[in-house]
């Protein structure tokens, strides 16, 4: 089910952050989904699973700690990543990583139209 007829249907977004125990970058990502979505009259339904087995990362598609299902789908899945109870790393606008998607990333992800800078007058 596309996460679009999961949200139309019910009014509320599903996210699901899947996680090791303690990992350092839940904190991150739940900060960053605030940013995301501030401003936009949206339903959200955070929920928390916290995996240590990889078996059970696997079952659930955990490719990395933390992973964040959109009403079911991991919108930053690649080719190649494999299921584990490990760190994840994202990539970063203009290059490098980092322990959680950008606010702009979430944007996307959660469908949402990118937020327009402020202009600031030149003196």
């Amino acid at each position: 089910m596309r996460r679009s007829d999961v949200a139309a249907r019910t009014g509320t977004m599903r996210l699901e952050i899947l996680q090791v125990p303690d990992c350092p970058n839940v904190g991150l990502l739940e900060q960053r989904i605030a940013q995301a979505v501030a401003g936009e009259s949206i339903n959200l339904t955070i929920t928390h699973r916290v995996l240590d087995d990889p078996a059970a990362a696997a079952d659930a598609g955990m490719t990395g700690s933390p992973t964040l299902l959109v009403d079911g789908e991991d919108p930053f899945a690649n080719p190649g990543l494999t299921p584990s109870v490990s760190c994840r790393l994202y990539p970063v606008e203009g290059g490098g990583v980092d322990g959680a998607p950008s606010a702009v990333a979430l944007r996307a992800a959660l469908h949402l139209p990118p937020v327009e800078e402020p202009v600031v007058p030149s003196a």
